[in-house]
């Protein structure tokens, strides 16, 4: 594609300079001149554009990223076709300024234990916000990974993302195209089929690469290094790197070497149980790395039971003398023992009592609560996640959502200039959300283009070509009318475009009807040169047949008659004979003594005369001729002598 710096597209984006080119496009640095900020436009390449599998695959990207909303995922913005100005179809990303993983690799070599967790960390959980609502990456590579001036680090390319278990067949050859084969899980080269554990694989290659400096498997041909995934294990970093040097915990060295496997049973089943193994090496190798952060912590409650104050202040200890004390009040202090002793009693058995309630209510709050967990977790009121299922077939979306105890069905089909047939547009619930065991799923299916076939129009009448055109939502057919000689007036010819072509609705189709055979007014062409007649009625259409004829009255080349020879309007075609005269029919022999053989034969020829030669010489001069200097029948033999 040659390079769009400076053009403008869609009246919104500015190509400013070209930041890389993929093997789906070109991505411009630009800048958005509506919010006048920097954006990432990706054109695709015009080749591609004209293949509406490639059409479809880079909607895709725009759609799987946009259903992402995750801090470590480039946003994406925009999505469309270039309306005005050179075609294009495009897709805009926020800006990351900064450098590739690839470019810090071949920079640094290598990386420290903690670097490569510092780098694997925020892709792996975008990569788990992506596999929790059913999308898989099927592309992660360094070239994908984005580090910003500032340190941040986002994943790109979402081009060959698709729904879990919606991966389309391929073959290896068209997998090597499609992701880089250095990491290329074998499910993925042998079946061309990927899921999470694919996206696993490709990571553990990755970390494989960052920490050693170097890839598991290198060749000169892409397919060798594809046969070597599928038929080789990936070693251990540890035997590729001084361990205890490098101080490579082992959990890490297990789990990079687990994501690697070729059975793709072996491996994290997906970016959060990888994150969760990464987030345990680190607290095992930093304590401080445990704290949960902030936005997790669940609140403490800080209530605690008001303490009793006196109504009174104290402001100085005052001794008073203490009251003698009453009869009753005596009475009062010898009976208090006893309703202590009762009073303790009471309160003992109320505490048990208490206690048994708190029990009870203890085991109903048990029973309550596990109850609930059955019931939401693997009872009737479990809820499971519905997965991605836009890009893919009908046939696709059952294989993914059957096992998960969900049915399907279309309930509604709409045209698309963009997905093709058959393919799945929108899905209620979308990808991602919940619903209860045995939901259905409705789907919103795409018929592929809006177009028509125009009908077969020929040989009808106009009324009758018209009142059939209005069986397809086409705009009022344009009539047009032309002389033809095989079809009678007012019948159809043809149409543009024609007949069996697909059109949009509210295409514009010409009707073209007959005016008949078109009638040409024949001259006189008598007395007129012979040439000029026959290039003039070739012009007007006719068919011109000459006679050339001796004639002693009209001199040679000019017409004689012609036939018809009214003049009149005559059909387009008609043929149209003329006699052209010859001249006379006579012809004067002239003296040829003195001359050459050649000559003398020469000009008997022109005259129309033929001839004889008697030889007596050897000079080859003509010495008589007979006849001569009378008039003869052309065609008449003259005898020459040659002395």
């Amino acid at each position: 594609m040659s390079d769009l710096s400076g053009q403008l597209i869609d009246n919104r984006y500015e190509l400013i300079r070209v930041l890389a080119n993929g093997g789906m496009g070109t991505i411009y640095e630009g800048l958005d001149t509506r919010l006048d900020r920097k954006v990432a436009v990706k054109i695709m390449h015009s080749h591609l554009a004209q293949d509406e599998e490639f059409i479809s695959r880079f909607i895709r990207e725009a759609k799987a990223a946009a259903s992402l909303s995750h801090p470590n995922i480039v946003n994406v913005m925009d999505q469309g076709w270039n309306q005005s100005g050179i075609p294009a179809v495009f897709l805009v990303m926020e800006l990351v300024e900064g450098q590739t993983l690839r470019e810090l690799i071949a920079t640094k070599g290598s990386f420290s234990v903690n670097e490569t967790i510092n780098y694997l960390s925020p892709v792996v959980s975008a990569l788990a916000a992506a596999h929790q609502i059913g999308i898989v990456h099927r592309d992660v590579k360094p070239e994908n990974i984005l580090i910003s001036n500032d340190g941040r680090i986002k994943i790109a390319d979402f081009g060959l993302a698709k729904g879990a278990g919606l991966g389309q067949t391929m073959t290896a050859e068209a997998s090597v195209i499609l992701g880089s084969v250095s990491y290329l899980s074998p499910e993925q080269v042998q079946r061309g089929i990927a899921d999470s554990r694919s996206d696993i694989y490709a990571l553990g290659v990755m970390a494989f690469e960052m920490l050693t400096g170097k890839r598991p498997h290198v060749s000169d041909s892409p397919l060798q290094i594809a046969y070597m995934h599928v038929n080789e294990d990936i070693p251990r970093v540890s035997t590729k790197i001084n361990s205890r040097e490098a101080k490579l915990p082992k959990e890490l060295d297990e789990l990079i070497f687990a994501s690697t496997s070729r059975n793709p049973d072996d491996r994290p089943r997906d970016g959060q149980a990888f994150a969760n193994a990464l987030r345990n090496i680190q607290i095992k190798s930093n304590p401080a790395k445990q704290q949960m952060s902030l936005e997790l912590d669940l609140p403490v409650r800080t209530d605690r039971p008001k303490e009793f104050k006196s109504s009174k202040t104290s402001r100085s200890a005052v001794v008073e003398p203490e009251p003698i004390a009453s009869e009753n009040e005596l009475t009062e202090e010898l009976t208090e023992p006893i309703r202590s002793k009762k009073i303790e009693r009471e309160e003992k058995n109320s505490s048990k009592r208490s206690k048994k309630r708190f029990r009870l209510v203890a085991a109903s709050l048990a029973i309550a609560l596990g109850f609930g967990g059955w019931w939401t977790l693997i009872g009737p009121g479990a809820k499971i996640t519905v997965p991605s299922l836009i890009g893919g077939t009908m046939e696709q979306a059952s294989s993914v959502l059957t096992p998960l105890g969900l049915k399907s069905e279309v309930t509604k089909q709409v045209f698309s200039e963009e997905i093709a047939k058959g393919i799945i547009i929108e899905s209620d619930p979308a990808g991602g959300e919940k619903v209860g065991d045995g939901a259905t799923v409705g789907l919103v299916l795409s018929k592929g283009p809006e177009r028509y076939q125009i009908p077969n129009l020929s040989k009808l009448t106009l009324e009758a070509a018209t009142k059939l055109l209005t069986s397809i939502p086409v705009s009022n057919p344009i009539i047009d009318e032309r002389f033809n000689d095989q079809f009678p007036k007012g019948y159809v010819i043809a149409t543009e475009p024609a007949s069996g072509s697909s059109v949009k609705r509210g295409a514009a189709v010409r009707i073209i009807v007959s005016k008949g055979i078109e009638q040409i007014e024949l001259k006189d062409y008598v007395s007129t040169l012979g040439k000029d007649a026959i290039n003039e009625l070739k012009t007007l259409g006719f068919k011109v047949v000459v006679e050339k004829i001796y004639n002693e009255k009209i001199l040679e080349g000019l017409v004689i008659t012609q036939v018809p020879s009214e003049a009149k309007s005559y059909p387009k075609g008609t043929e149209i004979k003329l006699y052209v005269s010859k001249g006379s029919a006579y012809a004067i022999v002239p003296n040829l003594k003195g001359k050459s053989v050649k000559e003398a034969t020469n000009i008997l020829k022109n005259l129309g005369l033929t001839w004889k030669i008697n030889t007596i010489g050897r000079r080859g001069i003509v010495i008589s001729n007979s006849p001569k200097e009378i008039k003869v029948l052309r065609g008449s033999k003259v005898t020459i002598t040659v002395g």
